[in-house]
This record gives structure tokens, C-alpha cells and sequence, in this order.
């Protein structure tokens, strides 16, 4: 059994593979924007 495992577990890591070839990596999450803090003078 432990062999089955092996070998499904190489078989899932090279579609993985061949996906990322053909379509790019996997998309990562875009990360929330940092606030800037800003300088600004008080308005007369």
C-alpha cells in the first residue's frame, strides 16, 4: 500500500508540473496595501 502512495503522490507532483509549464505558476494572493502615512501641514 505504502508503494500505491509513492508512486499517486510523484503522479500528482508532475501534473502539478506540467500544469505550472503550461499556465504560469499558481496565482498568489495579493497582499492589502501597506498605508503610507502622508506628511501633510495643516491648511489655513
Amino acid at each position: 500500500m505504502d508503494y500505491l502512495e509513492k508512486v499517486l503522490e510523484k503522479i500528482k507532483e508532475w501534473a502539478r508540473k506540467l500544469i505550472e509549464a503550461i499556465l504560469g505558476p499558481e496565482a498568489q494572493p495579493e497582499g492589502e496595501p501597506i498605508p503610507i502615512p502622508v506628511n501633510d501641514p495643516p491648511r489655513r
